[in-house]
């Protein structure tokens, strides 16, 4: 392992620790409803980051090139990411079912992509001529 890589890796680990205070600060701080403007671009912003990362794993692979896994790998998070939030901001009732129903499409798509992400390598190397 190089010097670089580990001292990248222990920065990850700082910051998974120094996270834990602050999460704890937002739990006694945050307020329990807020006021949002720009909603509907924030939710549309997401579902375009979501396709493009569909379209651009889609065409990476089809054309055989490793780095599908990258795109696939970032759009299961954004996939998930996406879940997340309909689950925790929907109200009840039918909104709720809605936010499910979106949920479970999500989650599958997080699963065929974290399939691809880790599925075993059928790319060849690619040799400059």
């Amino acid at each position: 392992m190089t010097a670089k890589k580990k001292w990248t890796l222990i920065g990850l680990a700082a910051a998974a620790v120094l996270l834990v205070p602050w999460m704890a600060v937002l739990a006694m701080t945050l307020p329990g409803r807020a006021t949002v403007d720009h909603w509907p671009l924030a939710w549309i912003g997401l579902d375009v980051l979501m396709a493009a990362g569909c379209a651009t794993t889609a065409l990476l692979g089809l054309r055989a090139d490793p780095q599908a896994r990258l795109t696939a790998s970032a759009t299961a998070s954004t996939a998930v990411l996406d879940a997340w939030f309909d689950l925790t901001t929907a109200g009840t009732g039918a909104p709720l079912l809605q936010a499910v129903g979106c949920a479970v499409a999500e989650g599958a798509l997080a699963g065929a992509c974290v399939y691809l992400a880790l599925g075993k390598r059928r790319c060849r190397a690619r040799v400059s001529p």
